[in-house]
C-alpha cells in the first residue's frame, strides 16, 4: 500500500501517526542544558507536510523500480520493532552494523524520537536499509546532521565499529588537505602500473537536510545554489566549466557523459532504501571543468561529491586540484548564502554525510592498477586482504561490488581520525607494496 501521514505526538513526544517519519549540530550547552533544550525542541509539532511511502510486500512495491523508489520494511512502516528480520540478520554470516546495534533497548529508547534537525529523522527510517538488506555493510543512514547525536546510542556504536581506532570520547577529527604534507612518493614501478588516479570527497551543505531526509524541493534548491556558485568561477580558471542537470540535458549530452563515465545514474537498491534516490531525477546534476579533470556530482547521495581525476599517476597533482576545488566551492557557498559555515560539520566527527562510513574526511583516494600476475597467482580476495592490512581496500574495476576486469581499484579505507593528506599517503604506500609484489612474480626463479 501507499500511505501518507502527518506528524503528531506519541506518548507525549513528537512522533509519526501511522508510520515513521522521513525526511548542524554544534553542542554548546552542558549536558543538562543540552538535554532540556533537545526535549523542548522535540515537544514542538513538526511541519504538517504529508510524505508518502510504499510498504514492502504489497502490489505497489512490486510495481515500482526498487532500485530508485523508497520502500519501507512492513514493521518499520508501522513504527514497530522488526524483531524477526533483525534476529535473522544477526544469525547470518554477515550482518549489517545497523542490525547489530539496533537492539530492542535502543529501539524502545528512540522509537518515538524525531531528530531536532530539518530532516525530522526517525530511527525507523535510519535502519530501513539494513533491515531490508542485511548484506549491506553499514545499513543505516542519517537524515540530518543532528541525527548523529539525537540517536547517539545507536549511531555512535555503529561509528566505533566501522571506524576502528577512532575513539569519540578522546579524539577529535581534524581536516588538512595540504598536498605538500603527503609523506610518500610513488615508486617508478608503481607509476608504470597505474592507469588513472581519482580522489573525491563527500560534502553536504549546512543549510539543508541530508538527502535521505530531504525532498524534491531541497534537492532542487541545492542544485540552484550550486549553479550560482559555479557561475562565479573565473572563466580563465582551469576549474571553470559547465553544469548539466539530469532533467534538462540533451540526449547527446547524456550519452557523451555516459561514454566518458562521468554521469551517475542512481539505481542501487540498498541506497534507494535509505531515500537516496527519491524524486529521481529531480535536483540531480553534474558540473565538469573543460578538461574533465574536476567534477562535482550534485545529489547523487550526499549533496556534493567533489572529484579530481586524470589519466596517469600524478597523485599529488590530483589531490592539489581537489583541495583547490573544495576551497572554491566553500568560499562560493558562503558568498552566495551569507552563512558562516558552508558545509555540514560536527565538532568531533568532522564532515557529516548520509552514511556513517563517509564521515570525517569523506575522502576516497584511488588508482586503477594493472596487476595481472598478482591477480592470477593470489586472486582478488588475497589482494584485498593485503590492502586491508595497510588501511586500504581493493575493489572491482567499477567500484564497490563490481567485477574485476583488467584492472583493480585500490583506495584508502580510513575516513576519520586522520587528515586527508595522511589518507592519500595510506593509498600511496599500499600501491607501492602491491607493485613490489607484482614485480617479484616476474623475477626469474632460481
Amino acid at each position: 500500500m501507499i500511505s501518507s501521514f502527518t506528524w503528531g505526538t506519541v506518548n507525549g513526544a513528537p512522533g509519526p501517526l501511522g508510520r515513521p517519519g522521513c525526511s548542524d549540530c554544534e553542542l554548546a550547552h552542558d549536558m543538562n542544558n543540552s538535554a532540556n533544550c533537545e526535549q523542548d525542541q522535540r515537544s514542538e509539532p513538526a511541519p504538517a507536510s504529508p510524505r508518502r511511502f510504499i510498504v514492502e510486500g504489497t502490489p505497489e512495491a512490486d510495481a515500482v523500480d526498487q532500485d530508485f523508489a523508497l520502500v519501507m520494511n512492513a514493521s518499520l512502516a508501522k513504527n514497530e520493532y522488526p524483531a524477526a528480520e533483525l534476529e535473522a540478520a544477526r544469525s547470518a554470516q554477515h550482518t549489517a552494523l545497523s542490525s547489530q546495534f539496533c537492539t530492542r533497548d535502543v529501539w524502545e529508547k528512540y522509537k518515538d524520537v524525531v531528530s531536532s534537525g530539518p530532516g525530522r529523522w526517525t530511527l525507523a527510517r535510519a535502519i530501513n536499509t539494513g533491515t531490508r538488506y542485511p548484506a549491506s555493510i553499514v545499513g543505516c543512514h542519517a537524515g540530518d546532521g543532528a541525527s548523529y547525536d539525537d540517536f547517539k546510542d545507536f549511531f555512535h556504536p555503529v561509528i566505533r565499529a566501522y571506524h576502528k581506532g577512532f575513539d569519540m570520547e578522546t579524539a577529535k577529527h581534524v581536516s588538512d588537505m595540504d598536498p605538500a604534507k603527503i609523506g610518500t612518493e610513488l615508486t617508478e614501478s608503481a607509476k608504470s602500473k597505474i592507469v588513472s588516479t581519482r580522489i573525491r570527497v563527500a560534502r553536504n551543505l549546512a543549510l539543508f537536510p541530508l538527502n535521505p531526509g530531504g525532498s524534491a524541493e531541497t534537492r532542487r534548491a541545492v542544485c540552484d545554489l550550486m549553479e550560482r556558485v559555479f557561475a562565479t568561477i573565473d572563466p580563465q580558471s582551469h576549474l571553470a566549466g559547465d553544469m548539466f542537470r539530469h532533467t534538462s540535458m540533451s540526449a547527446e549530452q547524456r550519452q557523451r557523459l555516459i561514454d566518458d563515465h562521468l554521469l551517475f545514474r542512481g539505481g542501487d537498491k540498498m541506497q534507494a532504501a535509505s531515500g537516496h534516490h527519491e524524486h529521481w531525477p529531480e535536483g540531480r546534476g553534474v558540473f565538469l571543468n573543460r578538461a574533465r579533470t574536476f567534477v562535482t556530482w550534485l545529489n547523487e547521495g550526499d549533496h556534493l561529491r567533489i572529484i579530481s581525476m586524470e589519466p596517469g599517476s600524478d597523485v599529488s597533482g590530483v589531490f592539489a586540484r581537489l583541495a583547490e576545488g573544495v576551497r572554491l566551492i566553500e568560499d562560493g557557498v558562503r558568498r552566495e548564502t551569507g552563512a558562516d559555515a558552508a558545509f555540514m560539520t560536527h565538532p568531533v566527527l568532522g564532515s557529516l554525510a548520509c552514511c556513517p562510513s563517509n564521515i570525517g574526511t569523506g575522502l576516497r583516494g584511488s588508482v586503477h592498477m594493472l596487476l595481472p600476475r598478482l591477480l592470477s597467482s593470489s586472486g582478488f580476495d588475497a589482494i584485498d586482504h593485503m590492502c586491508r592490512e595497510r588501511q586500504c581496500q581493493a575493489r572491482g574495476s567499477s567500484g564497490e561490488r563490481s567485477a574485476v576486469a583488467d584492472r583493480l581499484d585500490v583506495s584508502n579505507w580510513r575516513r576519520i581520525g586522520r587528515p586527508e593528506y595522511e589518507l592519500v599517503t595510506d593509498m600511496i604506500q599500499c600501491v607501492n607494496f602491491l607493485a613490489e609484489q607484482e614485480d617479484k612474480l616476474s623475477e626469474p626463479k632460481n
